[in-house]
């Protein structure tokens, strides 16, 4: 039986080129200041933006006559740091730690897409299945980052900011067996 494999990558949130300096989530490398490397928005209200988002790809193998016998995939969580910017007189570690979490976030949703990925089985339709959990959990992942940003206040609420932080946080480690390497 005569196998080709197919690569197809699909990248999310933020446009990414080749060239373009990303950040992989680390559970052990915390976002600093030094990594939020593009020019504030003159026209926005924020003290900082962090710029991230989860890039997705997929290979398929398939029998001469286009036929899918087995997929495998790539999930991770990027931050990327010439879109992320600060105010440098305004800026303190606690809004650091704001902006980790919404990093924290794209994480947690990049184990959620892992998970589901491993439920996935091997059909005719595996593109439009792979590419229609892509898009669910992006709009999955977009509401939460908005939602965090309100309840929050951007930050503004210190106790709704440490009960985001605590949630988060707990269920990163539900999920810690899809965890980014």
């Amino acid at each position: 039986m005569h196998l080709k494999l197919i690569a197809l990558f699909l990248f999310v949130l933020i446009g990414n080129t080749n060239d373009e300096a990303t950040m992989s989530w680390n559970e052990a490398k915390k976002l600093t200041w030094k990594d939020f490397q593009s020019s504030p928005d003159p026209n926005s209200e924020a003290v900082a933006l962090t710029a991230s988002g989860i890039t997705f790809g997929y290979s398929l193998k398939t029998t001469s006559s286009n036929h899918i016998v087995d997929f495998s995939v790539s999930v991770e969580s990027h931050f990327y740091p010439k879109k992320s910017w600060y105010l440098r007189d305004r800026a303190n570690n606690y809004i650091l730690a704001h902006e980790q979490l919404h990093f924290d976030i794209t994480e947690l949703y990049a184990r959620k897409f892992r998970e589901q990925l491993t439920k996935v089985k091997v059909n005719q339709n595996l593109k439009s299945e792979l590419k229609a959990l892509h898009k669910t959990i992006n709009k999955s992942l977009n509401e939460t980052q908005k939602k965090y940003d309100a309840q929050s206040n951007h930050s503004i609420n210190v106790e709704v900011q440490k009960q985001w932080e605590l949630l988060i946080h707990s269920e990163l480690k539900k999920l810690d067996q899809y965890k980014s390497e």
